[in-house]
């Protein structure tokens, strides 16, 4: 998948001038990259999902730009890889999600690690997956503070035993910690202390649930309305996990506005790859029941369904809030590129990106225009 590079669409340069915009703004935003695990881009009401109710992902998609031809790995570390590094996965050593293909090379930079360099406070919370043993695990890949769960889902080997999304046992720092509550409410809850810890320096938080990855386990309330709507227990339990992220998304941005933090703080939302419940394919993978988007396949095919994935980008410092849909082709590795440029960073050392970021496009072509 290529970056963002072909320039003739005029919203795109809209995009692009915006960001050109943002990255006149005096003091480097806070940034809050959000990463769901199997959501498809079909799973929310943005896209035109008939049954699923998603106000507050609704509210950040047309609140700020949403890049609505935007690639993924069709697998989860392989994507985490690419978004990590702004490099295809397969060059960082990712190309599978266990058998030790999950662990992303001890070389590359990653984005906590330019980040860090550049003075933020940096922290993960939720899923890593990308490594967890020295020196793959996230304190040995620029994040101050690390929340995270074993392997790539409850029960996998790397987690703790017994672990099913209540009241599980994480790792805080590399140490096992228990913990009370859902996961997702977990997460976001250490998000939010962690964003209110310490106003004199800007933060850098990685929120990946692990949500709505199966087990579909989650309180059972949220299931209630789909089941009620003749879903099958799957898709209802599914679309449940669904509305509980989307609740603390709504609660985080509540508690950014109470704080007066929302100006100056740059949220990212983004699956990870292609649905694995929202809907039950035939043979060749076309829905038969359910909702893909018009899409064929699901998470590990090659068809878009499994790769074309959800990307809103909201920053009302910035100027990004206006509701922008950009057509334009991007992926996860224009990701770190792009906020590199946003927030004005400096790399430690050198890096050949895969990705690009369209802000340094429009350099490009303002120049050729001189």
């Amino acid at each position: 998948v290529q970056g963002l590079v072909r320039l003739a669409n005029n919203a795109f340069l809209l995009l692009a001038l915006a960001l050109l915009t943002a990255c006149a703004e005096p003091d480097p935003p806070n940034v809050i990259v959000i990463v769901t695990d199997d959501q498809g881009y079909g799973d929310m009401s943005v896209h035109g999902n008939p049954v699923l109710d998603t106000p507050e992902l609704d509210r950040l998609a047309r609140g700020g730009v949403r890049l609505d031809d935007f690639h993924v790995d069709p697998t989860c570390s392989p994507t985490r890889a690419a978004l990590m590094t702004g490099r295809y996965s397969a060059r960082t050593g990712v190309w599978l999600t266990y058998a030790g293909r999950n662990h992303l090379r001890r070389d590359e930079l990653t984005m906590a690690d330019v980040f860090r360099h550049n003075g933020y406070r940096t922290a993960i919370f939720g899923k890593w997956h990308l490594g967890d043993n020295y020196p793959f695990r996230p304190q040995d890949r620029g994040f101050d503070e690390s929340l995270v769960h074993g392997g790539g889902v409850a029960g996998e080997t790397p987690d703790a035993w017994g672990n099913d999304y209540f009241d599980d046992v994480y790792l805080r720092n590399g140490t096992p910690e228990q913990v009370r509550g859902y996961s997702t409410d977990v997460w976001f809850d250490e998000a939010i202390r962690y964003i209110e810890a310490d106003e004199d320096k800007p933060y850098f938080v990685y929120l990946a649930t692990n949500t709505p990855h199966n087990p579909f386990n989650y309180p059972t309330a949220h299931k209630q309305p789909y089941l009620e709507a003749g879903l099958p227990n799957d898709r209802a339990r599914f679309f449940g996990m669904i509305n509980i992220i989307d609740e603390n998304i709504g609660r985080l941005r509540t508690q950014l506005e109470s704080s007066g933090l929302t100006r100056d703080t740059m949220i990212l939302f983004m699956t990870d790859n292609g649905t694995t419940a929202g809907y039950t394919g035939d043979w060749k993978g076309w829905p038969s029941s359910g909702y893909n988007a018009g899409m064929r396949g699901r998470k590990g095919t090659v068809y878009e369904g499994g790769h074309r994935a959800a990307m809103f980008i909201n920053w009302p410092g910035g100027g990004l809030e206006d509701g922008l849909v950009i057509d334009e082709l991007a992926a996860h590795i224009d990701v770190l590129p792009t906020l590199i440029d946003l927030a004005d960073l400096e790399l430690p050392r050198s890096v050949v990106f895969d990705g690009t970021s369209p802000v340094s496009y429009t350099h490009l072509r303002a120049h050729e225009t001189v």
